[in-house]
């Protein structure tokens, strides 16, 4: 299960928060209804994990299932896909209250570039009443998006890859 909170930014949080890791991450859809993804994850310093992803619908709350897949059958996937996949580069801070918070560039340097901030919870109680002005981030996380229609990363896909094959 997949407890989030969604928040468009504009940068790094200023504030002085540990950096838990960092990742450089591609990933593309074969398909948004239902959400089925590849994701590569480089981890700075580290290794790097090939991952097929299946969401449910939802917002808040969605069924999720990922499973490691092998480098050759996430090429295979990303082939059969054909469109550029989407680049993220997102760094995990730990946040005062133990929580993680998530911030993504996504497509840095083209013209659809942007930022965005995730905090996942452990029960859906915990995510309703969490406030980010509780671990000092009221001015950075103060345009939540969470339940906003087409705020999410496969909307993104279907904005800015697929109109790619329907022209072609």
């Amino acid at each position: 299960m997949e407890i989030e909170r969604k928040w468009m930014v504009s940068d790094w949080p200023g504030a002085d928060l540990p950096l838990i890791k960092q990742e450089r991450m591609r990933q593309g859809y074969i398909s948004v209804h239902p959400t089925v993804r590849i994701r590569e994850e480089a981890l700075e310093g580290g290794g790097t994990e090939y991952i097929l992803c299946c969401k449910s619908s939802g917002t808040l709350v969605r069924k999720e299932i990922e499973i490691s897949i092998p480098r050759d059958k996430f090429a295979l996937l990303e082939d059969l896909i054909g469109l550029p996949m989407i680049e993220k580069l997102r760094r995990t801070y730990l946040l005062p209250d133990g929580m993680h918070l998530e911030v993504s560039h996504v497509d840095t340097g083209l013209p659809t570039e942007f930022w965005y901030a995730e905090v996942e919870y452990p029960d859906e109680r915990t995510a309703r009443s969490w406030e980010p002005g509780s671990v000092g981030l009221a001015d950075y996380l103060h345009d939540e998006v969470t339940d906003d229609p087409g705020q999410s990363m496969g909307a993104y896909w279907e904005n800015t890859r697929m109109h790619e094959r329907k022209s072609l």
